[in-house]
């Protein structure tokens, strides 16, 4: 997955300046990024604290980590199904 050169910190508070009255596309000309990243931050971080989107970046990681692990054990599930129906 590909990190961004933006910390979350850093995102909340263009999202902050945004809110004190700052136009969309002049932030996004002075930061240095898109109007379309400019506006899915603003729907994926808007309102939070910075203590907020870290644990949304934990639960997404977390998230990450147990579908990893259910599609090992489904496949693990599915491999042995085939041996004990090879066998039966």
């Amino acid at each position: 997955m590909r990190r961004s050169r933006f910390s979350e910190e850093r995102t909340i508070g263009i999202l902050r300046e945004h809110e004190a009255g700052a136009a969309a596309p002049e932030l996004s000309r002075r930061h240095g990024i898109s109007d379309a990243t400019f506006y899915e931050w603003k729907a994926k971080y808007g309102g939070m604290d910075v203590s907020d989107a870290k644990r949304l970046k934990g639960l997404e990681d977390e998230n990450r980590q147990l579908k990893t692990l259910l599609a090992e054990a489904m496949l693990d599930n599915a491999a042995l199904k085939d041996l004990l129906g090879k066998n039966g």
